[in-house]
């Protein structure tokens, strides 16, 4: 058996406390396993500084020693822990840019698996703001709904965390319908495409394994509506 790091063993404390700092109000059979999972980490922590702290020291200041290991080990989780809540809690009252800086706090204190749920969780909620918006976008859009389109998948890319699952992914299904929209309107207006245009292409969802490059995508649709209408929607 791998003996784990103490960054690993200290996860279901993290979480122990996570629910306690978001659960204070509940009590009973939630509070008391919380409790039972922190004894077990701490044993665990202190099994870990067996493996791995040696020195000659007389028994008993080495047992002390262990306890200090495993009271700073969790000291460290309830921190985390409590800052998750911290963070959840903010999420849901909206406080957008608190919640970035609050998971970019964790990602530089090497808590990475914390800071990628964090910003998870903030993708979500921003995601959702944009729903209705989302449900406007298709091939037939008058250019007022075009416009609105291009400014909401723009501000997709813009605020919602870039490792936010399948964020470009699922822009990059939206890109589609814009493009057939906007192609639309250069052939209602008689307008000659350049030969360099990937309009069609990307209207006929030329771009839709490539999620990679849905930000240039939706430049060049940008462009080509920059065209009929002469505003500016790059950058």
């Amino acid at each position: 058996m791998t003996t784990p790091s103490l960054r690993q063993a200290v996860q279901p404390a993290i979480a122990a406390y996570r629910l306690l700092a978001g659960e204070q109000e509940r009590a009973g059979q939630l509070a008391a396993q919380c409790e039972e999972l922190l004894a077990l980490s701490r044993d665990l922590i202190a099994a870990i500084g067996r493996v791995t702290i040696t020195d000659d020291r007389s028994d008993a200041r080495h047992e002390e020693i262990l306890d200090a290991y495993a009271d700073a080990a969790l000291a460290w989780a309830k921190v985390v822990g409590t800052m998750m809540a911290l963070g959840a809690t903010m999420v849901d009252q909206g406080h957008w840019e608190e919640v970035r800086r609050l998971a970019d706090a964790l990602a530089a204190a090497g808590e990475s698996n914390a800071a990628v749920d964090l910003r998870t969780q903030l993708g979500k909620a921003l995601w959702a703001t944009y729903d209705d918006q989302l449900r406007i976008i298709t091939a037939t859009m008058p250019p007022a709904a075009v416009k609105r389109s291009i400014a909401t998948l723009r501000a997709i890319l813009r605020e919602v965390p870039e490792d936010f699952p399948d964020r470009n992914r699922e822009v990059n299904r939206y890109l589609a319908p814009l493009a057939a929209a906007v192609h639309a309107l250069v052939k209602e207006r008689n307008i000659e495409l350049p030969y360099d245009s990937r309009i069609e292409h990307i209207a006929a969802g030329g771009v839709a394994r490539y999620p990679d490059i849905v930000t240039m995508s939706l430049d060049e649709i940008a462009a080509e509506f920059d065209g009929l209408t002469g505003e500016t929607w790059l950058g």
